[in-house]
C-alpha cells in the first residue's frame, strides 16, 4: 500500500517531470510527430480518392464549355458509322474546342508553379504538340504541300489571330490603361522570326530564279542544311531563355501595394502541380487524336462546302490546332498577364518556325520524303509582312485594344488572300 504523502510526492515529481524542458521537447516532439500523421493522413488511400474525383470534376465538369465535350466520342462513332466527312470535320472542330480551352485551364496552373516563362514555354509546347502529330502522320502519307501550309498557318494564326484577339480582350477587359509587357524578350522572339523568314526565303528564291547549282537537289540539300542551323539555334534560345539570362524574361509587375493581395488570391491554384502535368498529358492525347480524324475528314469537308483544301490548310486548320493557344492566351490577357500571353503566342509561332517546322524537314529526310524550306513565294512573303507586323506592334512594350484590333483585321485580309490563292504545287502533284 502507498501512503497519501507517497502518493503526492509522487504527483510533485511528476509535475516537476511534466514541466522540465526534457518534457516541453517531448511534446513538442509529440505535437510535430502527431502534425506528421495528420498530414500522412491526408494522403492516405480515400483521401488520395477524393482528390482525383475533385481534380476530374474541377477540369472536365465544372467549367460550363465542357458540355460540347461529347462532340469529340460522337465525331470518332460517326467516323466508323458514317461517310459524311462534313459532319465528322465539324463534329470534332467543336469537340476540340473545350479540350483547348481546358488545356489552357491546366497550363495556367501550371505556371503558378513554375512561373510565367517556363509557364509560356510548356503552353506553347502543349500547344504545338497537335502540329507535330499532323504534320508526321501527314508526312507518313506523302502529303508534303499540306504540312508547309498548315505550319505555315499556325504560324500567321498565332502571330495575328491569337494575339489580336488576346490584345482586344486585354484592352477591353482593362479600357482606362494600356496594359504592358517584357519588351526585351519581344525583341529577342521577333528576331528569331525574322531568322526563320531567312530561312525560308533564301529556297523559295533559289528555286523561283532557277539559279540552283544541280536543279531539284541543291534547294532540298539546303533546306535540310538550314534546318539543322534553326534546331541549334532554337537550343541555344532555350538555353539564353531558361538558363544564361533568365532575367531578360521576368515580368512586368504593374501591381501595387493594395491589389497584391487581391492578385495573389487570384493565383491560388485550385489543382496540385501533378494534377496539371498529367492533365497535360491526357488532354493534349485526346486533342491529338481528335485532331486526326479532323485531318481525315478534310477532304470530304472540302468537297462537300466546295472549298479549296489550301484554305483549309492555311486557315481552319491552324484555328483548330491553335485552339489551345487562343483560350490560354485571352484567359491570361484579361487576367493582365501579358509576358505569359506572349509566351504563349508569339513563343509558339517562334517554336514552329524555328523548331517544329526544320523538325519536320529532318523527319521527312530519315523517311525519305522531300520535305523542304520552299513554302511557295506567295507563303513567304506573306510570313515576311506579318513578321514585320507584329514586330513594329511589339516594339513599344504596350498592348491595348486598338494594336489587338488592327492584328485580327490584318488576319481577315491574309485570310481573304488565301481565299483568293490557287496553289502552284496543285497542278505539279
Amino acid at each position: 500500500m502507498v501512503s497519501v504523502e507517497e502518493k503526492i510526492g509522487l504527483h510533485d515529481e511528476v509535475i516537476t517531470v511534466a514541466n522540465s524542458p526534457l518534457s516541453v521537447g517531448k511534446m513538442q516532439t509529440f505535437e510535430h510527430i502527431g502534425s506528421l500523421a495528420a498530414v500522412a493522413q491526408s494522403y492516405g488511400p480515400r483521401n488520395a480518392k477524393n482528390r482525383i474525383l475533385m481534380s476530374i470534376y474541377i477540369v472536365l465538369i465544372k467549367a460550363k464549355i465542357n458540355v460540347l465535350l461529347p462532340f469529340g466520342p460522337l465525331a470518332v462513332i460517326l467516323h466508323y458509322t458514317t461517310g459524311k466527312h462534313g459532319w465528322v470535320f465539324f463534329f470534332s472542330l467543336v469537340g476540340i474546342t473545350p479540350l483547348a480551352e481546358r488545356l489552357g485551364y491546366a497550363t495556367e496552373q501550371l505556371a503558378s508553379y513554375t512561373g510565367p516563362t517556363v509557364g509560356g514555354l510548356l503552353n506553347a509546347t502543349f500547344g504545338n504538340a497537335t502540329e507535330m502529330i499532323i504534320s508526321i502522320y501527314a508526312l507518313k502519307n506523302g502529303m508534303i504541300r499540306v504540312v508547309q501550309q498548315s505550319l505555315l498557318g499556325s504560324i500567321l494564326s498565332n502571330m495575328l489571330l491569337v494575339l489580336g484577339c488576346a490584345f482586344f480582350a486585354g484592352g477591353l477587359t482593362h479600357p482606362h490603361k494600356d496594359q504592358v509587357f517584357n519588351k526585351a524578350s519581344a525583341v529577342v522572339n521577333s528576331g528569331l522570326l525574322l531568322m526563320a523568314v531567312m530561312g525560308l526565303l533564301f529556297p523559295a528564291v533559289l528555286h523561283f530564279t532557277h539559279s540552283e547549282v544541280h536543279y531539284g537537289k541543291s534547294e532540298l540539300t539546303l533546306s535540310r542544311f538550314s534546318s539543322c542551323i534553326m534546331l541549334l539555334a532554337y537550343a541555344s534560345y532555350l538555353f539564353f531563355q531558361l538558363k544564361s539570362h533568365r532575367t531578360l524574361y521576368n515580368p512586368i509587375d504593374t501591381e501595387e501595394g493594395g491589389n497584391e493581395e487581391e492578385s495573389e488570391e487570384e493565383e491560388a491554384p485550385e489543382i496540385t502541380k501533378w494534377e496539371a502535368v498529367s492533365w497535360l498529358f491526357v488532354l493534349t492525347i485526346w486533342i491529338s487524336v481528335l485532331s486526326g480524324y479532323l485531318v481525315d475528314a478534310i477532304q470530304g469537308a472540302s468537297e462537300s462546302v466546295n472549298m479549296p483544301i489550301a484554305f483549309i490548310s492555311v486557315i481552319l486548320l491552324p484555328i483548330v490546332g491553335n485552339a489551345a493557344e487562343h483560350a490560354s492566351a485571352i484567359m491570361f490577357a484579361m487576367k493582365d498577364k501579358l509576358d505569359i500571353t506572349l509566351g504563349v503566342a508569339i513563343g509558339s509561332s517562334t517554336q514552329i518556325s524555328m523548331f517544329v517546322i526544320p523538325f519536320c524537314v529532318v523527319v521527312g529526310w530519315i523517311m525519305g520524303e522531300p520535305m523542304d524550306l520552299n513554302f511557295q513565294l506567295f507563303e513567304t512573303a506573306t510570313l515576311f509582312i506579318t513578321v514585320l507586323v507584329v514586330a513594329f506592334m511589339l516594339q513599344e512594350g504596350t498592348a491595348n485594344y486598338f494594336k489587338g484590333l488592327m492584328l485580327i483585321l490584318c488576319y481577315l485580309i491574309v485570310s481573304a488572300s488565301f481565299f483568293v490563292h490557287v496553289d502552284p504545287a496543285t497542278s505539279d502533284d
